[in-house]
């Protein structure tokens, strides 16, 4: 089942903390590619320091102030690209990065991507998944788009690891620490042993 919008207009910590688990779905070149999300960080309001939105309401941010279950796709570092799903209500600015999965349908391909390496990232889970600017706004809830999130398996709290978000570099106190990301370890260790010995052609 697709995760309906009412999924995403939530509050984004539950989001971040359920879409654990998940199935992270898209069609490239006509070929389904899917994985577990594994890994999450949460991003809350033009308040949070380490969030897009603290520039306010710009030509990129745009996608987050819109209504929640769309696809927030931009670019950093010069070479990565990052996908959110954007949250909350329309007209407040959160979303939901992406940022790791472990792949279970087109593996072989994901692979060929990544030249054999994980999807332990969220620059290298867009790049297993072929996802870049034209991903951008995409609805996530409807099943005719080629990238949705499905329902999978639920995460019992005992496997989930919640720490500050990083890569956050001069973001200041006391957004530098929020327990704002949430990982799964039996699933990091899974998707490195599936990289090891996944094709790569």
């Amino acid at each position: 089942m697709i995760l309906p919008q009412s999924f995403y207009n939530r509050p984004t910590l539950t989001v971040a903390r359920e879409l654990l688990g998940a199935r992270l779905v898209r069609i490239l070149d006509g070929v389904k590619l899917a994985g577990i999300i594994s890994e999450t960080e949460a991003y809350i309001g033009e308040t949070d320091l380490a969030c897009h939105a603290k520039a306010g309401l710009t030509k990129r941010t745009a996608p987050m102030y819109g209504e929640a279950g769309h696809a927030f796709v931009y670019f950093t570092y010069g070479n990565h690209w990052m996908l959110n799903a954007v949250t909350e209500r329309e007209g407040f600015p959160a979303a939901v990065l992406i940022r790791a999965i472990q792949p279970i349908e087109g593996i072989a391909v994901m692979m060929e991507k990544r030249g054999g390496r994980d999807t332990l990232g969220p620059g290298k889970l867009t790049q297993a998944l072929g996802i870049t600017k034209d991903e951008n706004q995409i609805r996530l809830t409807e099943a005719n788009s080629r990238l949705w999130i499905e329902a999978g398996h639920f995460i019992p709290n005992k496997n989930v690891t919640i720490t500050p978000r990083v890569g956050l570099n001069k973001t200041p106190e006391p957004w530098l620490s929020k327990p704002w990301r949430f990982l799964v370890k039996d699933y990091v260790i899974a998707s490195r042993t599936l990289a090891k010995q996944s094709p790569t052609k």
